[in-house]
């Protein structure tokens, strides 16, 4: 399998730094995935939601994710890896720090969080494409080692979340939930401007790709499709709606 390697190399820095960026990348993931639900109670009294309102937040956010992650095969070889990469990163930050203006500006609070789960699940789905394509193209050593770690970053980055937002929550307030909003959206910022630095390689070169017809007659695709549905459904689930038991409960 060829690697294109990307223009004017000298530019840039090195692979390793491309590297670190994919690992930022996914901890970019875990904050949209997991700091929305830690304050699902928070919404519920703030702006009067219902679960079932929220049930929904976590349904469109999951069903998005799932659409770009389809709709990326078309779209992300023409574009380029640092396109997406770049647009990926936007729309988390977009997303994430509308989540502390956007309940405010919209005349439904409930819409303008719909809005900011919007931005931030094309974010999302297109991480969860690229990150990894972006290290296998890397020549550098131990590409095993990095792999293996570069998805361990998920676990990490929802670990952080939890623990940093709880502190934050604990000596400030939830009540400044908005403005802890807008510190995470500091790290997909972050990560704009360390991609834009960084060489960026492609899998495969330009029109070498399997084609959209290709791939649905696989048999082997939908099987993989229906259990990556079935256990990112559970994943999300139990992930977002842990936090609201507990809260609830303790």
């Amino acid at each position: 399998m060829g690697v294109r390697v990307d223009m004017q190399e000298k530019k840039y820095l090195g692979y390793n730094h491309t590297i670190y960026a994919c690992y930022i990348g996914y901890i970019v993931q875990a904050i949209v995935n997991n700091f929305i639900p830690l304050l699902f109670l928070t919404f519920q009294s703030t702006f009067d939601i219902s679960l079932d309102r929220i049930t929904y937040l976590i349904t469109v956010n999951f069903g998005i994710q799932l659409l770009v992650d389809l709709a990326s095969a078309k779209f992300v070889d023409r574009i380029g890896y640092r396109s997406a990469a770049l647009i990926a990163h936007i729309m988390a930050a977009v997303g994430l720090m509308g989540l502390g203006f956007f309940p405010y500006i919209f005349p439904s609070a409930y819409f303008g969080i719909l809005v900011s789960v919007c931005f931030y699940a094309v974010g999302g789905g297109l991480l969860e494409v690229i990150v990894s394509p972006i290290v296998e193209a890397c020549p550098t050593d131990k590409k095993d080692a990095a792999m293996s770690l570069l998805h361990s970053f998920y676990c990490w980055g929802q670990v952080s979340v939890v623990l940093f937002s709880t502190l934050f929550f604990t000596l400030a307030g939830i009540k400044y939930w908005r403005i802890l909003a807008c510190i995470w959206a500091l790290v997909p910022l972050f990560n704009i401007f360390y991609f834009l630095k960084v060489p960026v390689n492609a899998l495969v070169e330009e029109g070498e790709s399997m084609k959209i017809g290709e791939l649905i007659k696989n048999k082997l695709f939908w099987l993989l499709f229906v259990m990556m549905v079935c256990s990112g459904a559970a994943e999300l689930a139990m992930s977002q709606w842990a936090s609201a038991f507990a809260e609830s409960a303790l």
